[in-house]
């Protein structure tokens, strides 16, 4: 049997990836054409997680629907882009994982930047944090009484201003200093996230890993 094939970036190292499930093929995050070429060979499981953005034009809707019709293929999305398109492309046949999935599904979230980031070329680093990981660290600060639900919401309303590429924790930190000196709580976020920063879409990543890994 072939090996999984699972595009995957800055949600989840290849080396994390394959602690939980060495028998897989991990692929850089994928560009256009990318799955269309997996679609034309012999490809029976494969995972999206991450994609371009900025850097190339990532796989289109009708692209990866060409992947999802074909006969004996398990495709899977989740965490990122893969979710994006797993909400598009359900009733064909994709298979959703994860939180973030379930966020576009039910219509939480729907813009396209709260899962986009930069990553560096070679290793993938993340240069910017997504979206939904700033609300997610938000959520659990307010859990933990560390700030309120108002500054939780005036934080997340500076932070989507923020173009995502630039989005980063000191910067949207400073921002919020800048355009709301009364808000307090600012600094004890930022004291907060240096030692508590999670990962929403690592966490569907590994999801996805653990999903394939069952299946082979």
């Amino acid at each position: 049997m072939a090996k999984p094939v699972i595009f995957l970036g800055p949600s989840l190292s290849h080396e994390r990836a394959r602690q939980i499930f060495p028998g897989a093929d991990y692929r850089p995050p994928a560009k256009k054409g990318d799955l269309l070429r997996l679609a034309a060979g012999d490809a029976t499981m494969v995972g999206l997680v991450d994609g371009v953005f900025l850097q190339d034009y990532p796989p289109t809707p009708i692209e990866v629907y060409q992947l999802a019709r074909k006969q004996g293929v398990t495709l899977a999305g989740a965490a990122s882009l893969g979710a994006l398109r797993a909400v598009e492309l359900e009733k064909f046949g994709m298979i959703g994982i994860g939180r973030v999935f379930e966020l576009y599904k039910t219509g939480r979230i729907d813009a396209d930047d709260e899962v986009a980031v930069t990553f560096g070329d070679g290793d993938f680093r993340l240069q910017s944090e997504a979206m939904i990981d700033i609300r997610y660290n938000l959520y659990l600060a307010h859990k933990k009484g560390v700030i309120s639900r108002e500054a939780k919401k005036t934080m997340a309303k500076v932070a989507k201003a923020i173009y995502f590429p630039h989005r980063n924790y000191p910067d949207i930190i400073e921002e919020a200093r800048r355009l709301h000196p009364q808000l307090h709580e600012v600094e004890a976020f930022a004291s907060y996230i240096q030692s508590n920063r999670k990962s929403l879409k690592e966490m569907d990543a590994i999801k996805l890993v653990e999903f394939f890994k069952a299946r082979s």
